[in-house]
């Protein structure tokens, strides 16, 4: 597995090698977490705290894949891994957006098996969702925000609950299906689905500056979910 020269506006998540703590949440993110280094003192961030939750990890293997689903997600992160071995940083793949894949795999179709690829795309899947936890974080999503839009509830649930390190649904709290646990996974998906929050970033906006310009945007999407019917 070798590494490769990042693309322009592409971003680096790292799998530490120890044991690691988000320097902006204060959470013990643990072995093996995901990380992101922030600013010219690289502090660490976890992919909540980076605003990087909401995307998929897409690991190595299929060129073809990679290259789509890179051309389709308007955010992308290369992750990376210290190889003792050979004393060097190594992709393990990539971060896109999980429409991106989808988009991904069914042109893919046409160049090869399609029984191969969904078996891929089921085994990606499979890894990465507790389907019982993945059911009760969505129910407690809609019971908290009735006027959410239909079917957004399962988006919010699988985006949050995804089993690697750094997302808002794996913390002790999420597991609990704390309301504010829940309602920080809320946030995090209209940050990036209802705002332009990701176009700034890709625009070189400091991520600060950019939550503070979507805020009244957010506040405005929370208070209207949180009504019956809406």
């Amino acid at each position: 597995m070798t590494q490769k020269k990042k693309q322009p506006n592409e971003l680096t998540v790292f799998i530490a090698s120890g044991g690691s703590k988000c320097d902006e949440c204060g959470e013990e993110l643990g072995n093996s977490a995901w990380i992101t280094l922030q600013g010219a003192e690289r502090k660490a961030a976890c992919l909540s705290c980076a605003d990087l939750d909401h995307l998929v990890f897409l690991p190595s293997g299929d060129t073809a894949l990679t290259r789509r689903s890179r051309k389709h997600s308007g955010l992308s992160a290369v992750v990376l891994k210290w190889s003792r071995a050979r004393k060097r940083y190594e992709r393990q793949g990539l971060l896109v957006e999980n429409a991106a894949i989808e988009r991904a795999v069914i042109e893919c179709e046409a160049d090869a098996g399609q029984r191969e690829l969904r078996r891929a795309q089921a085994a990606i899947r499979r890894a990465e969702l507790d389907e019982d936890y993945l059911g009760r974080f969505a129910d407690r999503v809609r019971e908290l925000f009735p006027g959410c839009p239909a079917g957004r509830e399962k988006i919010v649930a699988e985006h949050a609950c995804r089993k690697y390190s750094g997302r808002v649904g794996r913390s002790a709290s999420a597991k609990a299906l704390d309301e504010e646990a829940v309602r920080l996974a809320v946030t995090a998906h209209i940050r990036h689905q209802e705002t332009n929050y990701d176009e700034l970033l890709l625009r070189g906006e400091d991520r600060m500056s950019a939550r503070a310009e979507v805020r009244a945007r957010i506040d405005s999407v929370l208070r209207r979910w949180q009504t019956t019917g809406s």
